[in-house]
């Protein structure tokens, strides 16, 4: 019996040019090597994974919008504070990005989506760097410029957005599916 199981050739669903012995293990469908995905329990096809995929999408479309206003206001509160800090902003951007990531957790509560930290990041930028662009479009209309000290406290802010999105990036990204 198990000679004739092996005489039978199949042939993947996708490809059926394609003679293949490998089944998803959820659907059962024939798959040949360039169709399976390999996962913790064996090999399924595209579609299974897809589906398995979808089951981690939470988010609801409102989700979108209060994570970057929740970025964004954060962020460009933490860009006010940051030029009072100097330096020491590079060791309190990224306590503010997490801030700013758990924050945005607790808005949407703890629901799932792969643009969310894209949004999330695209807004602690723009909020970052409110405060850094205003400022110094500013100090140009008014020449207000006069010495390397005033150019750096513009500089702060600016450090301030780039380490605080870095650290929010990564702090809402999770585990990666």
């Amino acid at each position: 019996m198990a000679e004739e199981a092996t005489s039978e050739s199949m042939h993947c669903y996708a490809h059926p040019q394609r003679e293949t012995l490998l089944r998803c293990n959820r659907c059962e469908k024939p798959i040949c090597l360039s169709c399976a995905v390999l996962t913790p329990t064996g090999y399924r096809c595209k579609e299974c994974v897809k589906g398995q995929q979808r089951i981690f999408e939470t988010a609801r479309w409102w989700d979108y919008p209060l994570t970057f206003l929740t970025a964004g206001v954060l962020s460009s509160l933490g860009s006010l504070i940051a030029g009072l800090f100097g330096f020491f902003t590079i060791l309190l951007a990224p306590v503010a990005g997490m801030i700013i990531a758990e924050a945005v957790r607790f808005v949407i509560r703890r629901r799932r989506s792969k643009p969310i930290p894209v949004i999330a990041v695209a807004a602690t930028l723009v909020g970052g760097l409110v405060v850094p662009v205003a400022n110094t479009l500013f100090a140009l209309i008014n020449f207000y410029i006069h010495t390397a000290g005033g150019l750096l406290n513009l500089l702060w802010p600016a450090v301030y957005a780039i380490l605080a999105a870095s650290t929010v990036f990564y702090r809402l990204k999770g585990i990666r599916i």
